[in-house]
């Protein structure tokens, strides 16, 4: 009997142990985004605003078929690889930081001019010696201005190279129509960033960060919808999606296996979303380096979470004026004073199912796929398999960053696939031949101002399939 009630008396404050740290983690203090002792915009601020409840866009499903519905969830950011930081990092200076002189080039046009607050040892995307984007972002104590710079180059004077533009977050205040940014779609980068500390503050909170985060496409249809205030060229097609469009991870996605760190991500990204933000990789999800992150661990998120686990949504409702991020909060009431219709009319186009086997990564330079069905040798085939077809990058397409992944279907009784891309011409210089068991390739570092045409064939054993019909890409200059 002493026994019975010992057992029950620990297992009565166990439950209460239970319910209590429910209790607590749901009430707990929300996380704010702070850098700098500098709110990053106003409390009412898209950026800040949850979308969770919004209703889905019609044509979410062909969004993310463009994107890619097989793509893993990349974090684009992490500890180091190859030598240089993985991500985009972002520097605080004090309000007497000395102003340099700063060259606007390229896109002057629609570039703040300087000076800028850039010290000697601002930080550098992909490192002093990256042929990369070269981002350097700064946030400004005591006025809390954030200054943007985009292939950002220092010159021996102390003066830089680069296109600038400039941020007051305290202010709603959207860049003018049509501007572009450091980043495609004309908004901030900073703000959008997974940042190592703001997830240790939300495990410490409520579970949440706070704001919306920023992710790249393979291609954006050319047009831009608030808050985005630019568009890039790269496609056509109405089913692409446009620059600041917003996605967040479906309600329904159980988040329970991934680590408390993931979680809070995934969490984040149910209920504030991402941006398209810029031209890149499908599902490429944005983030400042940090020595502290486990890149195991984040590679969980690539292996575990798809394009299919997503859904564009329509936020066109929470506007308040077209030349403000203020958006409208719930229980508000707002007439918008300007609308400015961005997305045309779409005709939606029969949705490709997503394969069952979702895409996985095995290296932080090459996605391979566990087979799908259909891409499994039965022990029945007999003969070369089928010609496989070019699923993404479109034909023609053409990107600011230097990483391009490719993608093509699965076809029955082929054990792996061999890519080659060649820079210049079909004949040109081969950049890549490399053999894959799966259905995606990330090529990177690609350099600047060249086209690359790339094919594929699926093999088993000694036979392979014809070559798939040549396709290009560009990387902008």
């Amino acid at each position: 009997m002493k026994n019975f009630k010992t057992l029950s008396i620990i297992a009565a404050l166990t439950c209460a142990s239970v319910i209590l740290a429910a209790t607590l983690f749901a009430f707990a203090r929300p996380v704010t985004a702070d850098v700098g002792n500098c709110n990053v915009f106003p409390a009412n601020n898209i950026w800040n605003t949850r979308i969770d409840s919004l209703p889905p866009h019609s044509n979410s499903t062909n969004f993310v078929n463009r994107i890619g519905a097989n793509a893993g969830l990349h974090p684009d950011f992490g500890t180091v690889w190859e030598g240089a930081p993985i991500g985009i990092p972002y520097i605080v200076v004090p309000t007497n930081q000395p102003m340099v002189a700063v060259t606007l080039t390229p896109y002057g046009n629609e570039a703040d001019p300087g000076p800028y607050p850039i010290p000697t040892n601002a930080p550098i995307e992909g490192g002093k010696d990256s042929t990369g984007d070269r981002h350097v972002l700064i946030v400004r104590q005591g006025d809390c201005k954030l200054f943007e710079l985009y292939r950002a180059f220092p010159n021996a004077n102390g003066s830089w190279k680069a296109y600038g533009a400039k941020f007051d977050l305290q202010s709603n205040a959207l860049r003018p129509d049509g501007w572009t940014s450091a980043d495609a779609a004309g908004l901030p980068i900073m703000p959008g960033l997974v940042k190592y500390d703001e997830v240790q503050a939300a495990l410490n909170g409520d579970g949440v960060i706070h704001h919306a985060l920023r992710f790249t496409v393979p291609q954006a249809y050319h047009d831009y919808v608030w808050p985005a205030r630019h568009l890039t060229n790269t496609s056509s097609n109405v089913n692409d999606p446009p620059m600041g469009l917003r996605f967040r991870l479906k309600a329904s996605f159980d988040i329970s296996g991934f680590s408390p760190s993931n979680q809070v991500i995934l969490r984040t990204l149910k209920q504030y979303g991402m941006f398209v933000a810029d031209n890149g990789s499908p599902f490429y999800l944005s983030g400042a380096p940090d020595t502290r992150w486990d890149d195991d661990d984040l590679h969980d998120l690539q292996t575990g979470v798809h394009g299919y686990d997503f859904e564009a949504v329509d936020e066109s409702g929470l506007m308040v004026n077209a030349d403000s991020g203020q958006a409208q909060q719930s229980g508000a009431s707002a007439t918008p004073t300007r609308t400015r219709t961005n997305t045309p009319t779409r005709t939606p186009t029969s949705p490709t199912q997503p394969s069952a086997t979702p895409t996985r990564t095995s290296t932080p330079t090459q996605t391979t796929a566990a087979p799908s069905p259909s891409a499994t040798a039965t022990g029945t085939c007999s003969g070369a398999p089928a010609v496989p077809s070019l699923l993404s990058p479109a034909d023609n397409a053409a990107f600011d960053v230097r990483r391009v992944q490719l993608q093509w279907t699965g076809v029955e009784c082929a054990t792996q696939y061999r890519v080659v891309v060649r820079q210049d011409s079909k004949k040109g210089t081969t950049f890549k031949d490399q053999n894959v068991s799966g259905t995606t390739l990330k090529v990177r570092r690609l350099p600047r101002n060249h086209s690359y045409y790339w094919h594929v064939q699926a093999c088993n054993g000694s036979q392979c399939s014809k070559w798939t019909t040549w396709q290009s890409f560009f990387i902008n200059p």
